[in-house]
Order: structure tokens, then sequence, then C-alpha cells
């Protein structure tokens, strides 16, 4: 009696002693649902032949992908996973975003990669059950779960029909492999046949079975890992930006000392490039290499620009210090950093393009399919707005953008920030917007002046100095406005004015120190600054969205 067979003494029969059965007492019985040994096994080798039928899908996929990749055909959008991770993300609402960014900070994508690889196991198990039950059944859900990812893929920026053969031959590689495994399971009798007494079948079924597990998971690993070795565009592209050297700039840089406070533990004034938070939309870097480059202007412009790599190095580049910002930073939070730029003003090559009346935005547009709508004001104000090739004396790590990406002094990144740029879109607010303001967060983003305590930690125990004192110290920004007081009380008592460190630029972080004379016990240190304008940071509490966090950061500490 087949286990697949409507009627008989197959496991999945619609009556009788099956664990499947719609009456009696098996898996899905309305009166029992405890599992016996041989229905455990069923469904036990259904999940063993699905999630090694998906390995087998996304081993072969990755390696289809990297073949046509070596091909300079596809940039990364053929991987399935990738994109179908990728639409997630484009899909994600708002409290969703800001609750994997508050959770996981600049983990956040590591995170959605463990979770990617646990609801696609579980969907894979799901589908080797059902085959196990009907294996027509399983593979069509297969083939539409392949359907999907299909989709994910077509719908990618900058794709190409031919994008979707990777996936295509992942999941005919899969089904092939999943009826291979099925057809065991049933013939070594795992499939918990209730004609016989015995849960498995003659040693030589069972062995079969299980070398057809471990064959079949070695190849799509083998296959994985293949595709990661011979994906050649990441090694091009690591090999392009080895290969670039920096123009000297007319007016280098020089961070003064007195910038720089000496006080263990605070976040020194340019963050080394290494340590410099992360944010954006890309699941998988985008990969281009300075040859691939192009940047196009067009829209609301008297004549429409090309740039290539060779001429913006051209240009003359300038160097400049500027504090960048996620709009997503909790109050006290470490999503922002000051580094030294090197590029190119864009108010330059607008200038070349010639803004049309009336236009008011600048859509920048990536290579991973970001897109931020930038006032055209804070382009063409003056303000060190660069198109960035450089970041602390060095070509932009991969990860940061290169070979270029915007700096706006000023904004929040979600509006000016835009890595692997290849578009400035000259336009109106009315007209269009960028990718994060038709989820909900505003259309402006001007960063709000604030300031975090560094030194101590929350929580942390302190012991004064012999004269009775603890250093207290932080950073504090309001860029493009500047730093001009910082102020710390404790225990809700008087503010207390800080020491400031010097100020190179407004468009960079503020450190700043206070020498407190503490007394032995627990106590709320509170931070609050005041910026070139006169403003005084607000204390009233609002969450990140939809245009930055407000508030007071405070912090507990335990003096000894």
């Amino acid at each position: 009696a087949g286990p697949s067979r409507s009627r008989g003494a197959g496991p999945f029969r619609s009556g009788g002693a099956g664990p499947f059965r719609s009456g009696g007492g098996g898996i899905f019985s309305g009166r029992r649902a405890t599992l016996t040994p041989m229905r455990r096994t069923a469904v036990v080798t259904g999940a063993l032949c699905g999630v090694v039928a998906g390995a087998v899908v996304l081993g072969v996929a990755t390696l289809v992908a990297a073949l046509m990749d070596r091909s300079g055909r596809v940039g990364g959008t053929a991987s399935p996973l990738v994109a179908v991770g990728s639409a997630f993300v484009d899909r994600t609402p708002r409290w969703l975003k800001e609750a994997a960014v508050s959770a996981f900070g600049t983990a956040d994508k590591v995170a959605l990669w463990v979770g990617m690889a646990l609801v696609l196991t579980a969907l894979a198990a799901l589908v080797g059950i059902v085959a196990v039950r009907a294996l027509r059944g399983g593979l069509l859900l297969l083939a539409a779960l392949g359907a999907v990812a299909c989709a994910a893929v077509l719908t990618r920026p900058g794709s190409q029909p031919t994008d979707a053969l990777a996936t295509l031959v992942g999941v005919v590689a899969g089904t092939a492999a999943l009826a291979w495994l099925v057809r065991r399971a049933r013939r070594a009798g795992a499939a918990g046949s209730a004609v016989s007494p015995r849960a498995w079948g003659p040693p030589l079924e069972r062995r079969d079975l299980v070398l057809g597990y471990a064959g079949l998971t070695a190849m799509a690993v083998a296959a994985a890992a293949a595709g990661q070795a011979l994906g050649g565009r990441a090694r091009s592209v690591a090999a392009s930006r080895a290969a670039v050297r920096l123009p000297a700039v007319a007016r280098p840089v020089v961070v003064p000392a007195a910038a720089s406070l000496d006080v263990p533990g605070l976040t020194p004034f340019l963050v080394p490039t290494a340590d410099f938070y992360r944010i954006d939309i890309a699941l998988a870097v985008p990969q281009v290499s300075t040859g691939d480059w192009r940047l196009r202007v067009h829209g609301l412009v008297e004549r429409e620009v090309e740039l290539r790599w060779e001429d913006l190095l051209a240009a003359p580049l300038r160097e400049a210090l500027v504090t960048l910002a996620c709009v997503s930073n909790e109050v006290g939070g470490d999503l922002v950093g000051n580094a030294r730029w090197t590029g190119w003003p864009v108010r330059e090559l607008l200038a070349r393009a010639g803004p049309l009346p009336g236009a008011d935005m600048v859509l920048s547009s990536g290579a991973d399919g970001f897109s931020a709508g930038t006032p055209l004001a804070a382009l063409t104000d003056g303000r060190d707005a660069l198109l960035a090739v450089g970041m602390n004396g060095r070509p932009l790590p991969v990860e940061h953008g290169f070979p270029v990406r915007l700096v706006v002094p000023g904004l929040y990144g979600y509006v000016s920030a835009t890595k692997w740029l290849t578009e400035l879109k000259v336009t109106r607010f009315a007209d269009d917007a960028g990718y994060w303001t038709p989820r909900g967060w505003s259309a402006l983003g001007p960063v709000k002046t604030s300031s975090r305590i560094d030194v101590p930690r929350r929580g942390a125990t302190v012991q004064r100095s012999p004269d009775g004192l603890v250093v207290v110290a932080g950073v504090a920004w309001a860029q493009h406005r500047g730093i001009d007081a910082v102020e710390v009380a404790v225990d809700d008592g008087p503010w207390q004015r800080a020491e400031l460190a010097a100020e190179p630029t407004t468009d960079a972080w503020r450190a700043w120190r206070l020498r407190w004379a503490a007394s032995p016990g627990e106590h709320v240190l509170t931070v609050r600054a005041g910026d070139g304008t006169g403003a005084v940071q607000t204390s009233a509490q609002a969450p990140p969205a939809p245009d930055g966090a407000t508030g007071l950061h405070r912090v507990e500490v335990t003096v000894t």
C-alpha cells in the first residue's frame, strides 16, 4: 500500500489508522493529537527531505548567480536569498524598522539573516512534510515559493529578465532532490508505513536514505561555497578600491589637538573607520567598481550631466569634517559618528547642470535601491555637501558607499547620505519623495541639537579622585549650527557648565568635560546642549519617528 494513496493501508489515507487521517487518533485528529514513534518518524523524515531540498535550491542558485556575476551581466540581484531579504526590507513598516534598529543597532542585518534562515528552514520543512504525504503537492508548493523568489529578483532595482535564471535553476534542482529523497524515504519505510510493524525498512534502504541526505547536503554546501569563491565582482571591486589613489587636496583639514579631551572612555573626535556606524537598506553590500561607476544628473536642469570616475577625481577635491547621524538614533545612542571626508562639492556639479526655477529638491539614488530627497538649498548654500570619495584619508570602504556617496552636514542620513551614488534628479518635493518618506518619515530631516554622556557609562560604579572629583564627559552635536554650551545636572539639581573642547567646524560634534565634586552614593546625571543659534536642547521626550528623537540623556552611577 503506497504511502500517498487515498485508499488502502497507507499512512496518509482519508480513513483507517494512518497518522494524517481525517478521523480517529492521527496527528490532525480532533480527538487526539498524539504522535506514535512511527508517525513522528514520518514527520521528521518529511521535514528533513524538505530542508535538504531547500539547501539544494539555495546552493545551486548561489552558484549559478555567481557564474552570471562573473560574466558581468548582474551585480548581485540574481541571488534569490538577497532578493527576498531586500524585498522584505523594502516592505518593512516603520514600527518594525524602528524596533529592529533599537534592538539590534548596527547588527540589524545579522538579525535579519538569522530570522530569514529560521523562516526558510521552517518553510522547507513544511514543503517536505507535504511532499511525504502527497509528492505532487509538495513539488507544487516548492514551485510556488520559487515563483515568489523569482518575483523578488525581478523587482530589484536594475534587474534584468535573465536574473531570474539562477532561481529557476535552483528550484529545478531542488524539486528533483525532493522527489528523489521522498521516494527513497517511502522505500525505506521512513514515511511511517502502517502496513509494516517496523518504522524502518531493510538496512540497505535505510543506508540509501541517509546517504541521500548526506550527499545532497554536501552538494548544496559545495555549490554555495563554490558560488562564494567564484563570485568575481566582490574581488574586482576590492581590487578597484585598492588601486585608488586619492589626489592631494588644495586645503587639507588639520584637526587641532584641542579638539580632543584626554578622558579615558570618551569617544574620539574622529571615529576610526572600522568603528563608524552603518545603517542602510542593503542586505548585501552593492559591488560597484570605479570603471563601472556613472553619476547621472537630470530632471529640472538646463542640461543633463554624466560624471565618470575619472571626471570626479579630476575635479578640485576638498576635505571636510562632518558628523553624520542616523534618524533612528535614540537619545544617548551611538548611531552617530564624525569623520574626515574627501570629495567634490555638490554645488559645483549642480552648477554645471543648471537647476531650473521651481526646483527645490534633489532626489539622490544609490545602487542598493535607496533614495533620499535633499533640499536643493542644503546642497547649494555653501556648506560642505560633498560627493565623497574618501573617508579618514583613504578611499571609501565598500560598506560605506564606495566608490561615491553623499555627505551633507546638518541633515539626518535618510534625507542626505545616499551610498553607492548613481543618480541625482533635480526635482520638487511636490513631485518626488525619497525612500523613507512614503513610509511615514518626515520629508525634511534637519539634525536636532543633541548631547550624550560617554563617561561614566550607565550603571557604572566610579571612584572619586583624592580631591573628591569625578570626571563626566561626552560629545554634543548640532551640525551646521555648532555647539556653544553644554551643561550637566546632578540629581535634577542646578545646571553646571561643562568645559568645551575646541570646535574646528560647526559641522562636527564637540567634546565636553565636567569635573564633578561628587559625594558617595547613587546619582543621576543629565546633560543638555545649547547650539550656535542660542537654542537649548529640548527636554521633551519624542521617539525617532518621524523626524528624530528628542529628550535629555540621563545615566545612573554609583560613586564610592
